[in-house]
């Protein structure tokens, strides 16, 4: 595996992190910055919509740079806004940079996607963007616990650092995989619209992965320590990851269909065992497995499938499972009121569906 790659986890490590500590810091925010607990969760829905809208429009922006160019923009203006958010006193300025973070964030994976792959042979694409997105699992495990022993103002510059090694592995992607010259945008959005299924499959099967992650710690709370029913789920999805980067490019339908079977039967009989402990920690490392199982390879095949869109295929993916890491905890959320296994019962509906879209997909 080109060494560029781990590289470009690194950074997707620092920001996931940057991601996912929010929820550990929200109260320390709030009491340093004079604003209220629902203020400061203001925060983390400025970098969820920057996630979101960011990929897509940051793909289309950077079409025409180079590989490089763009990624060394990307994670200059990430490191940015974490030194200003570290140094601000004003809550609308570190608003304002999550927001900016984001956008940063979701352009930088759009492209890292796409470079990835660029840089190892055509077999081997899901092992590469397993490595990427390995940064993401491990950002789960030590995200929150993380920024909550750190601090707020520590954390941002942890992460700000964290990222800077990140510059050195980019730089060494411009010989081997630079931008080629861009294709007509338009005829790229028409390569992805047979993709639409493959896109809501992948948020489906993530708004299920973090609505229960968003809420596993209540779920967890009188039954087992909660660090270690967090670990065990962040454990398992980096598992779940590294197989599918070795199981998406040779079985993908496979994985989906037996992988996404199993996640199903999973989530429902975690609901039925959620009080017995060492079941309910089991469980929480199998389900992080298969969640990221299922997910990594119907990532990859989005980007097998989309050759003819190379710059705006990973900023679709990265859109989608941003939309699904949105939902999930809204709809989880919502659904909190009936009982602490809510948001097991919510996932079990939404993989249900993940799987009748596909199975409906692979008759038509």
């Amino acid at each position: 595996m080109p060494f560029s790659v781990y590289f470009l986890a690194l950074a997707v490590f620092g920001m996931g992190t940057s991601e996912f500590m929010l929820a550990g810091l929200v109260p320390g925010i709030a009491a340093a910055l004079d604003v209220s607990l629902a203020q400061a969760g203001y925060l983390t829905s400025a970098f969820a919509v920057g996630m979101v809208a960011g990929a897509p429009l940051m793909a289309a922006l950077a079409r025409s740079w180079r590989r490089r160019t763009a990624l060394l923009c990307f994670l200059a203006v990430f490191v940015a806004t974490h030194v200003v958010g570290g140094l601000t006193t004003s809550f609308g300025v570190l608003l304002g940079t999550r927001l900016l973070a984001a956008v940063a964030n979701a352009g930088f994976l759009a492209v890292a996607l796409t470079a990835a792959t660029e840089l190892v042979p055509p077999d081997r694409k899901g092992r590469a963007l397993a490595v990427l997105l390995g940064g993401t699992t491990v950002a789960c495990v030590v995200g929150i616990p993380g920024g909550a022993l750190l601090g707020w103002r520590a954390a941002f510059w942890v992460v700000a650092v964290v990222c800077l090694p990140a510059f050195a592995g980019v730089w060494r992607i411009a010989d081997t995989a630079p931008g080629a010259a861009p294709s007509d945008l338009r005829a790229e959005l028409a390569e992805l619209r047979p993709l639409a299924g493959v896109l809501v499959l992948g948020a489906l099967i993530n708004a299920a992965t973090f609505g229960v992650f968003t809420y596993l710690a209540p779920v967890a709370a009188g039954v087992a320590p909660v660090p270690v029913v967090l670990l065990a789920f962040g454990t398992g999805c980096f598992a779940g990851v590294t197989a599918a980067g070795r199981l998406a490019d040779r079985w993908p339908g496979r994985v989906v269909t037996i992988g996404g079977a199993l996640l199903l039967v999973g989530w429902v009989v975690l609901a039925l065992v959620a009080d017995v402990p060492a079941a309910l920690i089991g469980l929480a490392f199998t389900q992080g497995g298969l969640s990221f199982l299922v997910g990594g390879t119907v990532i990859t095949r989005i980007l097998h499938r989309a050759t003819g869109a190379p710059t705006m295929a990973g900023s679709y993916a990265t859109a989608a499972l941003n939309v699904g890491a949105t939902a999930g905890p809204v709809l989880a959320g919502a659904l909190l009121g009936a009982g602490r296994t809510a948001p097991i019962w919510t996932a079990a509906a939404l993989v249900t569906l993940a799987l009748t879209l596909h199975a409906f997909r692979r008759r038509t």
